[in-house]
């Protein structure tokens, strides 16, 4: 199906429910995805359309910032919600289906916001390129009926950019970001200390002018995914990559030859 065959079942999609909220978190997914429902739905007025994030100690403290600038930009009502995932029985335990807790979270919280304020729907930013990883939050999406209008439209990652660069959203470009509790293999402990460790580093990383990379944090060890076209400046700064690191509170660093990938916590699950 053609790109804007798709667009435009998008739009049908998301104009077959009155009003809706959407689970919103300033990546390139849920931007596009209330630009578009904004256009569907916010014919008159905004107030049928709700942007909701959830800070917590888990989502990087320089996203809130960006997410708050987006729905301003958009001109859409937008409400922060605290959802502290390490208060969850087991989240921290870090079992290999800890997304499905957050997520159970997170959407029972964002529901409730939702039929409070009498909106028809809740919206996720699930796309197609999802079904080919496992994602054991989609489990909790489909319990509690939440909706994925870019899943349902099978719109890919690059489509959903290639859109976004046609409504000229300053998040075309914008790199894929995470859950700071995927940066941990599974079984290690997660904690509040932990994740603020792992998000002061790639936050100053960030500083030193990578686009796309990871910290993963495994116990006092920090292994950190560069993508291909940044791994020569990578071993170039070194130096300051170990500084930042050690200073965050890791005590050994490495370069992980693989490079990025989404999903390498999960290679551990294929093997076995």
């Amino acid at each position: 199906m053609k790109i804007q065959e798709k667009l435009k079942n998008l739009k049908k999609i998301i104009s077959s429910y009155k009003s809706a909220a959407i689970a919103f978190s300033g990546g390139v997914d849920s931007t596009l995805l209330a630009c578009v429902s904004k256009d569907a739905l916010c014919k008159t007025d905004n107030s049928n359309l709700l942007l909701i994030t959830a800070t917590s100690s888990t989502y990087p403290f320089y996203e809130l910032d960006e997410a708050k600038e987006l729905a301003k930009m958009l001109n859409l009502n937008h409400k922060i919600i605290v959802s502290e995932e390490t208060s969850i029985p087991g989240f921290s335990d870090n079992p290999p289906d800890r997304c499905y807790y957050c997520k159970k979270e997170l959407f029972s919280l964002i529901k409730v916001i939702a039929d409070n304020k009498g909106l028809e729907a809740v919206f996720d930013g699930s796309n197609f390129d999802d079904a080919k990883d496992y994602r054991p939050g989609r489990k909790a999406v489909s319990e509690l009926g939440i909706k994925s209008p870019l899943f349902e439209a099978g719109l890919t990652k690059e489509e959903i950019r290639e859109i976004s660069r046609m409504y000229k959203l300053p998040t075309a470009e914008k790199p894929a970001y995470a859950c700071l509790a995927s940066r941990f293999p599974y079984g290690e402990k997660i904690t509040m200390k932990k994740l603020g460790r792992v998000g002061q580093a790639e936050h100053e990383l960030r500083q030193l002018g990578f686009s796309q990379f990871r910290v993963r944090s495994h116990d006092s060890l920090a292994r950190i995914e560069f993508i291909q076209n940044e791994m020569n400046r990578a071993w170039e700064l070194r130096k300051e990559i170990q500084d930042v690191c050690l200073n965050c509170g890791f005590t050994f660093v490495s370069i992980d030859l693989k490079g990025y990938r989404t999903g390498a916590m999960n290679e551990t699950l294929k093997r076995n």
